[in-house]
């Protein structure tokens, strides 16, 4: 009777206990569904505004970015929320840095609180990035915080040329696919990379992996 017991209160304290959230099941808050929808309007806005300096058609942006006619009018009408992917193919066949693309530029000294950050998510929500720098702030450099859910990947294509990536490893683990190259990190290790190539993150591990990424960008007279 008391091992019979014994079961049914482990049992209990089982069921009553909260499991520990990851990216891919976390609801998302009021907050971030206004900042991702302000977000969308900056870059709609940001997308008429290239394509009216170069006088381009939906048809030739499609050509260089390789996303669907039909995919940036939805960005530009606001019907869609783009991923990180999608904004990268874009920023990256425009010639013009992430920040460019979903910011906006404002002054010389710009502060970023936590609580106005605007988070960023891949398509399946297992890959989130959180700007480290205002968006627009500078052309130059970027910095983000990388969150990658457990055993999961995220596959990103090439950006523009002459652009490089630091990741450093902030918590948990990080296999690193730059090219043809596999580089495994842990904690306190860092990579440089040409982020011209193919690249992917990785995450072998059972627990969800931290990393701050700084993009940089050549200087364009």
């Amino acid at each position: 009777m008391q091992d019979a017991t014994a079961t049914k209160k482990i049992a209990a304290r089982s069921q009553r206990a909260p499991k520990r959230g990851t990216i891919r099941d976390a609801s998302i808050p009021p907050g971030d569904e206004v900042g991702a929808a302000q977000l969308a309007a900056r870059v709609a806005r940001n997308l008429r505004e290239h394509r009216r300096r170069r006088e381009m058609s939906l048809d030739q942006l499609a050509h260089i970015t390789g996303v669907s006619r039909a995919g940036l009018s939805q960005v530009e009408t606001l019907k869609t929320n783009p991923s990180i992917g999608l904004l990268w193919k874009i920023a990256s066949g425009l010639g013009v840095s992430f920040s460019t693309l979903i910011g906006e530029k404002d002054e010389s000294i710009s502060v970023l609180r936590r609580g106005d950050t605007q988070v960023l998510h891949s398509g399946d929500r297992k890959f989130e990035s959180r700007p480290l720098m205002p968006a627009g702030g500078s052309n130059h450099v970027e910095a983000y915080e990388l969150r990658l859910a457990p055993r999961s990947h995220h596959a990103s294509d090439p950006h523009g040329p002459g652009t490089e990536e630091l990741v450093v490893v902030l918590a948990g683990s990080l296999r690193m696919i730059v090219g043809e190259r596999t580089e495994d990190l842990s904690a306190g290790d860092s990579l440089l990379f040409d982020a011209n190539v193919a690249h992917v993150y990785e995450n072998l591990s059972a627990s969800e992996a931290r990393y701050h990424d700084i993009i940089t960008y050549p200087l364009r007279s």
